[in-house]
């Protein structure tokens, strides 16, 4: 979700050049974002067809991000060339007319040809919320991960400030990640509670394959009191994934945020997701 409000009877011409898609997702139905031959859903497979179609074209995208299976986004930008125009209400409305319920475009713009969604994107933000209750979630079982064990929220964000700052993040890194550098900044981290809810929100200029799922299960091993809370610390030094605890689930994950240069016209995210967004506000 995005902070301006959406004037769809615009007849403003869009296309005939770059196009960018801002747009959400429950990724609980998909195998992840990236297109796969196997013809498993895919949030992108899913967006190029729709997409496509209003364009009257094949499309070619480009995210600011790719997600695991599993993993959510309540704020996605993509950008594709088309020679195509459309005014904002044929792209927005007519490409959700093509999608699954699972996904939703809030708005589409024209940009100009320097913009890509990947590589003029100065931050990503995720937050990852656990459900920590004894007794596992049912309505919310596919947009929370679940600990029953009691965690420190307070503790869990003190020993997260030492992952902040650029760093070698070897051990919070997937060991299929296909990064040319372990090296990472990250400019933001906090855990907090709020009722049954915990979430960490977390910024840095990017990251590597599982790193917040890592992190998040590293924090959690010690909320829960297994880890001390210098842990993180020497776990991150040490630069070992095999030491570096569990890869917290998918569920809870998700995309809330991508920052870009003011030039671009880009609307300014207000993150979510939406069920934890009164909480932190």
């Amino acid at each position: 979700m995005f902070q301006s409000p959406l004037n769809l009877t615009t007849d403003d011409a869009i296309g005939c050049g770059r196009v960018a898609l801002v747009f959400e997702y429950d990724g609980s139905g998909f195998h992840g974002w990236q297109y796969q031959k196997s013809g498993v859903p895919t949030v992108e497979g899913a967006l190029v067809k729709a997409i496509s179609k209003v364009a009257d074209h094949p499309v070619e995208l480009v995210c600011a991000g790719r997600t695991d299976a599993g993993v959510h986004a309540s704020y996605q930008v993509v950008h594709f060339d088309t020679p195509s125009t459309r005014n904002l209400r044929a792209w927005v409305m007519g490409i959700n007319t093509g999608l699954p319920p699972s996904i939703s475009v809030h708005w589409a713009g024209s940009v100009s040809d320097d913009f890509h969604a990947r590589f003029s994107a100065t931050y990503r933000r995720y937050r990852y919320v656990l459900f920590n209750h004894p007794v596992r979630p049912g309505i919310l079982r596919s947009q929370v991960s679940w600990n029953f064990r009691p965690m420190n929220a307070a503790i869990m964000n003190q020993a997260a400030q030492a992952l902040l700052g650029e760093h070698d993040f070897s051990a919070f890194r997937a060991a299929g990640c296909q990064s040319k550098t372990p090296n990472r900044r990250l400019d933001a981290i906090e855990v907090k509670r709020f009722g049954d809810y915990l979430v960490l929100d977390v910024r840095a200029n990017a990251f590597l394959h599982h790193m917040v799922r890592n992190i998040a299960g590293a924090l959690m091993a010690v909320g829960c009191g297994k880890r001390p809370e210098h842990w993180v610390r020497e776990i991150l030094a040490g630069k070992d994934r095999t030491l570096a605890g569990v890869t917290a689930p998918p569920q809870g994950l998700y995309l809330v945020d991508v920052g870009y240069p003011k030039g671009f016209d880009i609307p300014l995210s207000c993150p979510g997701p939406g069920f934890v967004r009164p909480w932190l506000s």
